[in-house]
């Protein structure tokens, strides 16, 4: 498993179109990933999932990435964050 943790610099924090562009990205990848925050964790493939959390500016997000692809995964999802999110 690999992990990583990201602060969401947006003004408006996850809102809908970064959080597709997340959701798409995961959905290349056969590894599981998760998105931790405030104590909850939802499956970064699921837009629903990820919208639910209404993850705001400042707000400090955990990555997590199980499988065969799992060192990939993580670089694309660090690279949509750090392009439409945070760093």
């Amino acid at each position: 498993m690999k992990e990583r943790t990201f602060t969401i610099t947006d003004d408006t924090g996850v809102h809908a179109r970064p959080a597709t562009l997340l959701v798409n990205k995961a959905g290349q990848f056969e590894s599981e990933i998760e998105l931790h925050y405030n104590g909850k964790t939802v499956n970064l493939k699921s837009i629903m999932g990820v919208m639910s959390l209404g993850v705001p500016k400042g707000a400090e997000i955990k990555v997590s990435v199980t499988g065969n692809d799992e060192e990939q995964a993580l670089d694309g999802i660090a690279e949509v964050i750090k392009e439409h999110l945070g760093e």
